[in-house]
């Protein structure tokens, strides 16, 4: 039943808006990217576009569903709609969400200096930075606090006004701004020598150049780029009306974020080709390749540098911005529903905790030995914020998206899918989009996830 005042998107573009903003993150603009350029552009797009289809988007439809029927965030959504027991599912999205948040804001404080250091070279001049000046800058502890600091008041204070005055009115500045950069952007890159090399690499698939692990890869990065497993999906459907089509905002979910992240892609690929050499010493790191290749090409390399890469920050920026707004929500929400707290109550106590994570986070970059030197998963992984990482990526991630179809394709009763999805013709047969859905739902994605999580298993890293 629907809670009487709980508040509701205004329209029916608030969610889709809001929902894309979760989605569109430092997962497209830099993961995504990354693993592409290492698996090889056109085989593994292809796999990733497919993976999107099979897998996140029934996915993303079975999340908004619970969250639609119920009204309530995941917890509760999961104990009204499920056996004694599946509240584990909500749970497991709630501590998702709260482990991302913990360092995520970490990272997303590093384009506040990389915006401002693009400001002062666009002005000035650009200087190259000294080797290792990346290292020493991560190393510093406080300054590393104070940027995580930054990006969790601006959050908060979103959260704090609430779903229509805050997270609906910011993502409706946040995303038309976002797309409009993208575009733009891409337009500009478009006069750049590289971007037949660009399209040849993108979309002209050659199995035969694929890693061996490139299709796990694909489908693992579908799980994070949309926003799934973590909670978001549930607590944002939780406030959509019951007028509004799931399948068709979930449609348009997943469609704004693929198209953000193959523009990323044509972004940094025209821009890494256009500069002779570069494409074969690109880092092999994804913080290198955004946070120090890129940079270094656009004022070196590039003509209108000077003009692109300011810009090109502000849109990381605001990719980030709007991630960190529904990791948030997902933890306030569950405080106002499951413990009866004032939202302003919520959103103090639930920034406040993820804050201390950031802190962590934040010292173990080299700044104390001790959060620096942490490894519970072995060599490679050391650090706060890599360990938290690693285990939202291959574990929390796919763990809690393969819990969703088995509880959505085998467990919640048939009719209130039917019903909130009601994709029947006239005559009460089902659509065809229904029948993709089930079957999705029911075989193909947790085939695909608990192909994943074996692979983890084995010791592939998806983080």
């Amino acid at each position: 039943m629907e809670q009487a005042n709980r508040a509701q998107w205004r329209s029916k573009i608030g969610f889709i808006l809001a929902a894309t903003g979760s989605a569109v993150g430092l997962g497209n603009l830099w993961k995504f990217p990354y693993i592409t350029w290492h698996n090889n552009g056109g085989a593994f797009v292809l796999i990733y576009l497919v993976s999107v289809v099979l897998i996140g988007w029934p996915i993303m439809m079975a999340e908004i569903l619970i969250g639609r029927k119920t009204h309530e965030s995941p917890v509760p959504a999961m104990e009204k709609l499920g056996p004694k027991g599946w509240s584990i599912v909500g749970w497991l999205g709630v501590l998702t969400g709260f482990v991302i948040l913990g360092y995520y804001t970490v990272i997303a404080g590093w384009t506040i200096t990389s915006f401002i250091s693009c400001i002062q070279w666009s002005f000035s001049g650009y200087t190259p930075p000294a080797d290792g000046a990346f290292g020493e800058f991560i190393g510093n502890g406080p300054l590393q606090i104070l940027l995580a600091f930054i990006f969790m008041a601006a959050t908060t204070l979103v959260i704090w006004k609430g779903i229509n005055k805050g997270i609906e009115a910011t993502t409706r500045i946040l995303m038309p701004v976002l797309l409009g950069i993208l575009i733009y952007l891409v337009i500009m890159v478009m006069f750049l020598p590289g971007r037949a090399d660009t399209f040849k690499f993108l979309f002209n698939p050659n199995f035969g150049e694929l890693p061996s692990t490139g299709i796990l890869e694909a489908v693992g990065h579908a799980f994070f780029t949309l926003s799934l497993g973590m909670g978001v999906m549930i607590t944002y459907g939780s406030y959509m009306g019951r007028g509004e089509s799931i399948t068709r905002n979930a449609v348009m979910v997943v469609f704004l974020d693929t198209f953000v992240a193959i523009c990323a892609c044509i972004i940094m690929y025209t821009i890494i080709f256009s500069a002779p050499g570069v494409a074969e010493s690109v880092s092999g790191s994804t913080v290198g390749m955004l946070f120090i290749t890129l940079p270094d090409l656009l004022y070196t390399e590039i003509p209108f540098g000077h003009i692109i890469a300011p810009i090109f920050y502000i849109l990381v920026a605001f990719a980030a911005l709007s991630s960190t707004i529904s990791l948030l929500e997902v933890i306030v929400s569950l405080f106002i529903d499951k413990l009866k707290m004032t939202r302003h109550q919520a959103t103090i106590i639930g920034s406040s905790f993820a804050f201390i994570v950031s802190i962590f986070s934040a010292l173990s970059l080299g700044a104390v030995g001790i959060f620096s030197k942490f490894s519970f998963f072995g060599e490679g992984k050391e650090g706060v914020l890599s360990t938290l990482d690693h285990l939202a990526a291959n574990w929390m991630l796919p763990v809690g998206g393969l819990l969703i179809t088995l509880f959505v394709g085998w467990k919640l009763d048939k009719k209130i899918v039917e019903e909130e999805l009601g994709l029947f013709n006239e005559d009460g047969s089902p659509k065809f989009t229904y029948q993709m859905f089930r079957f999705f739902i029911r075989f193909t994605a947790p085939i695909a996830i608990l192909a994943v999580i074996i692979a983890v298993i084995l010791g592939k890293d998806f983080s």
